[in-house]
Parts: structure tokens; C-alpha cells; sequence
């Protein structure tokens, strides 16, 4: 595939924008994808953007992958978000028997659903792994192809697999959606469409070409830039993007407010001062966070001598960057909602469901205020406790 062809996502994705709109209401209302959006999106090719060349995937630069990642989201939040889960899952075929990847990602619909480790553990058995347990958070498992669970591994003897640090190692299951049990627990104020419902799976068999691991990133299969960095390094590229994309959408829509409302008693919103100098502001804090995650990107890619995996700083950097984002953007959303007045708390209004995507997206881990705190400690040249990713 050549560069043209790979690196035009955002226009892709920029095509199914009324697709989206329209569709936005009933992904609210029933918390699935249509299938007519359904089957656009994989005719575009937006859940592969990250999925190396060799399994059928685009394997883009991440900052194109962020650029379309953010236009679907200005839609929906919910799109952006199963776009960017999707996406970030599929990462771990670089990491697979290349054999078995290439057979999961042989479905042009193949997607994989997973939720973070929970207190369930695997078995190590002759062949594979037994599993039972429940897990949470599983977004888009609804039209996932396969799904996967990530638990620590009991071997034989009773003790626990370690990894190269001495810690108990966490393995990444993958298994037929139609194993796992999908329960209907998804009730939430935001990303409602994303169905990130919980999981069971009870004394499924699991056979270890159909299993690996995020946490050693130097063994890596694939050899292409993309994966000199670790799977988790990428995950709050694509949340970052959800963030700057709804909050796109809001702007936008404050804009057209402003230009044909007058509060009682008083002069269009635009012409207001304040609002001229606020608005301002917050366009110049969303752009120069986004603009912060993009040139790091694209820093740590340019790099002369690169490394697989990329160095310890290079993840903290950008860890730096995607988190500022989110934080800068759940403010930026704030003074949008607050701005455009009692139009703001009006259920079906621009500013309603994106703002509760919006702080939903706020309290996933990618977005967590500990986050400064590992990389400040870095930067001090204190010892951080587990990996950096």
C-alpha cells in the first residue's frame, strides 16, 4: 500500500461525518452502531489504521491516526471512542504468532473488545491457558469479531509467571466473541454508545498461539516504526483525540450560537467582549495542547537512531503531552457549556452529549491526574515504581 493511500484517513474519516451525524441519536438511544455505519466504517478501513501491512492494516503514522481519530469524534463521541479502542486492540498482533494474527485480521470486520486486568487469574495448562472470569469496560464488544482478557498466569506448581522485573506477569487471552458471556450493565451518563458492558468467560480453553503480552514492548514481531512504541504508549494517543475531536464539535457549535443569540436584554453573544476574549483563549489552550501531542509524535518518529522499544523518556514525554490534552480539554469543554448558557442544558443540544462524553472520557485512567505525577517524578530523576509506558 503507498503513502497516498495510507495517509488518507482523515479524509476517510471526514466522509462519513454526516453518516455519523445523523446516525449520532439512535448509537445514544439503542448503544450500538448501525449497521449501515457499521459496514462503512470497515469499507473505509478505520478500525486498521493501526494493524501492521503484513495482517491487511494501514499502519499509519500516529499522528495521521489522531488527525482521524479526532474528525469521527467532532461527530460522536462514541464513534471516536470504538474507533480508538479498536484500533488500540489490534496493536497486539504485532506482538502474535504472526500465523494467528493474520487469521483473526483475515475478516475485513474483525475487531477486538477487551476491559483492563481484574482480580481473575488464567491457569497455565499443556497447549494454552484455562481462564474463568469477569471482566469490565469492554468497549464495542457489541460488534467485536474476538474479544480478550488480560490476567495473570498461575503456572502448574501454583506460583505466579513473573516478567523480566521480578512481577507477576499479566498474558492477553484472545477468544471468539461468542465464548465470552456479555452482560447489559452499561449505564452511564456518556460514551453510551460505545456499550463498554462487562464480560464472563467460564473454563474457556485458550491456546497459546491466541495469547500474548503488553507489558514486554521488546517483543515486538513486527519491525515497522509504528511498533518501537510499546501498545500502551499508543492508548492515550487515540483517548487524547476523542477529547480534542468533542471538544471541536463544541467550539463549533458555540460559534454558530453566538452569532444568532441575544441573552434577554442584551446584544448577540458575539458581540460581547468577554466572550470575544474567552473564546479566544480557549481555542489558543485546545490548539496548543493538540499541537504539544502532535509534535511529539512526530519528534520521537523523526528520531535518527531509533530504538524498539522507543527510550523510557520519549514514553514520558509524550505521556506528558496526551495527558495535558485531556486535562485542557475537559476545561476548554467546561467554559463552552457554561458560555452558551441555558441552550447548554437542553437535552438533544450540540453541547449535551458531547460534554457528557467529554467527562467520561475525564475519568478513564488514560486521563488521570497521577499521570503528571510519574512523569514529574522523572523529570527529577526519582525512581518510578512499575514501567513507564
Amino acid at each position: 500500500m503507498d503513502q497516498a493511500v495510507r495517509t488518507d484517513a482523515l479524509a476517510r474519516a471526514r466522509a462519513l461525518g454526516p453518516l455519523i451525524a445523523q446516525s449520532a441519536p439512535a448509537i445514544e438511544r439503542d448503544q450500538r452502531l448501525p449497521l449501515a455505519l457499521m459496514e462503512a466504517i470497515h469499507a473505509a478501513r478505520l478500525f486498521r489504521l493501526l494493524l501492521p501491512h503484513s495482517f491487511g492494516g494501514e499502519e499509519i503514522e500516529p499522528w495521521h491516526y489522531f488527525n482521524a481519530v479526532e474528525e469521527i469524534s467532532r461527530h460522536d463521541g462514541s464513534v471516536g471512542w470504538l474507533m480508538f479502542v479498536a484500533n488500540s486492540a489490534c496493536l497486539i498482533s504485532a506482538w502474535m504468532e504472526p500465523e494467528t494474527a493474520r487469521a483473526i485480521f483475515a475478516d475485513p470486520a474483525a475487531s477486538i473488545a477487551w476491559g483492563p486486568p481484574g482480580a481473575d487469574r488464567c491457569r497455565a495448562v499443556p497447549g494454552g491457558y484455562r481462564v474463568s472470569g469477569t471482566w469490565s469496560f469492554a468497549s464495542g464488544c457489541r460488534h467485536a469479531t474476538w474479544m480478550g482478557a488480560h490476567c495473570p498466569v498461575v503456572e502448574p506448581d501454583g506460583s505466579l509467571r513473573l516478567n523480566a522485573r521480578g512481577k507477576p506477569l499479566l498474558r492477553t487471552l484472545l477468544f471468539p466473541v461468542a465464548a465470552a458471556r456479555l452482560h447489559d450493565d452499561w449505564d452511564v451518563i456518556g460514551l453510551r454508545g460505545t456499550a463498554s458492558v462487562s464480560y464472563t468467560v467460564e473454563d474457556l480453553f485458550v491456546p497459546e498461539a491466541h495469547s500474548s503480552t503488553r507489558e514486554e514492548p521488546e517483543a515486538v514481531r513486527e519491525r515497522g516504526r509504528l511498533y518501537s512504541f510499546p501498545q500502551q504508549t499508543l492508548y492515550p494517543v487515540g483517548a487524547a483525540a476523542v477529547a480534542a475531536g468533542l471538544v471541536r464539535g463544541m467550539l463549533d457549535a458555540f460559534g454558530d450560537l453566538a452569532t444568532r443569540k441575544s441573552p434577554r436584554n442584551l446584544d448577540l453573544i458575539a458581540r460581547a467582549p468577554w466572550v470575544q476574549t474567552e473564546l479566544a483563549r480557549q481555542e489558543a489552550r485546545l490548539a496548543a495542547a493538540r499541537a504539544l501531542v502532535l509534535a511529539t509524535l512526530e519528534e520521537i518518529w523523526a528520531d535518527p537512531d531509533p530504538a524498539v522499544p522507543i527510550s523510557v523518556a520519549q514514553r514520558a514525554r509524550l505521556r506528558l503531552a496526551v495527558t495535558h490534552a485531556l486535562d485542557e480539554a475537559t476545561h476548554v469543554a467546561l467554559w463552552v457549556w457554561r458560555a452558551a448558557g441555558t441552550d447548554a442544558i437542553r437535552t438533544g443540544s450540540p453541547f449535551d452529549r458531547r460534554l457528557r462524553d467529554l467527562l467520561t472520557v475525564s475519568q478513564q485512567i488514560q486521563a488521570r491526574i497521577a499521570n503528571f505525577e510519574v512523569v514529574g517524578k522523572l523529570l527529577l530523576g526519582q525512581e518510578v515504581a512499575g514501567p513507564v509506558y
